[in-house]
């Protein structure tokens, strides 16, 4: 360590966060990571995962992320089960602060994530990745002939219940408004569809099963009558919230809260890199998110050898 300095902290686990630290180790950077106390990003509470290369057979989430885990420790990285509380990107070398240490940084990758929101019932976590998902790319194939629904009104919605027909009967929209939030282009994509339709000024109040999705009941919110809709599969997508709160006197951001990179991971202030889900509002998924941890690492080792 240069000045009591580390060559770099990695601030997050998920698949990008691992793939930074397997780089950067690699790269004999000596990265130490901070996990969090809450490791291993969306694809811990996600079942199983089959369109992550490598893998001839399906892969449970969380076993995907223990195999990126251990293959970062083996090259040498150093991961602390710890939650960072603050930083100092103002001053150089960079301050990273948990609970119980400060520590100094020549550069940082942070791959804090996004969380997507949720409905915020016991059941829905509990059938997480047991008919109920927040990513149609990542489970849509799972669902060939199932009758599904997909919450929430907006883009995102949209672009889920559409590719959903790929696969499902029927694909149910619940949305808690008369309208569509969405742009007019997605609209007309899903009104149009045979496949799709459409259950205005409703609200999924509990989702109903045991080991899978069976259905959900719905409120309405005008006349608070309650229903009941068999389904096989349930999408959440009324949105993502990126893990920046602590960035946010920090870095740039843009309106929606996601750090704003430049030459794809270069943040508002060199040294710190971006990587995943926290700079990335379009793709999400596991294999770019590693990509991008990838390239954060690699940048991170260009930036040291130009500051000695």
């Amino acid at each position: 360590m240069k000045d009591g300095a580390r060559k770099v902290i990695i601030v997050g686990s998920g698949p990008a966060g691992y793939t930074a630290a397997i780089y950067a180790a690699r790269a004999d950077l000596s990265p130490l990571v901070y996990t969090g106390t809450t490791y291993g990003g969306q694809l811990m509470v996600t079942s199983e995962v089959e369109n992550f290369p490598g893998f001839r057979d399906p892969v449970l989430g969380p076993k995907l992320m223990e195999e990126m885990r251990t293959q970062a420790e083996r090259l040498g990285a150093t991961l602390v089960q710890d939650d960072v509380t603050s930083v100092d990107f103002k001053k150089y070398p960079f301050e990273v602060r948990t609970a119980g240490e400060t520590q100094r940084a020549r550069s940082v990758i942070v791959a804090t994530g996004a969380n997507p929101r949720r409905l915020n019932l016991t059941s829905e976590m509990r059938l997480m990745g047991h008919g109920v998902s927040n990513c149609a790319v990542c489970d849509g194939f799972f669902f060939k002939g199932k009758k599904l629904a997909v919450v929430g009104g907006g883009d995102t919605a949209m672009e889920e219940a559409t590719f959903l027909t790929k696969f499902a009967s029927s694909v149910t929209v619940i949305h808690r408004r008369n309208e569509l939030r969405a742009s007019m282009a997605m609209q007309r994509e899903a009104l149009s569809n045979p496949k799709i339709s459409f259950i205005w000024d409703s609200v999924v109040t509990e989702v109903l099963g045991n080991s899978r999705v069976e259905g959900v009941v719905l409120e309405n919110v005008k006349t608070h009558e309650r229903s009941q809709v068999q389904l096989d599969g349930l999408f959440v997508a009324i949105g993502y919230d990126p893990n920046t709160q602590m960035f946010r006197e920090q870095l740039e951001l843009d309106g929606r809260g996601y750090v704003v990179v430049r030459n794809e991971t270069e943040t508002s202030v060199p040294g710190v890199f971006a990587a995943g889900d926290v700079k990335d509002f379009k793709y999400r998924q596991a294999v770019t998110a590693a990509a991008d941890g990838c390239k954060a690492a690699l940048d991170a080792d260009d930036f040291l050898k130009q500051h000695r």
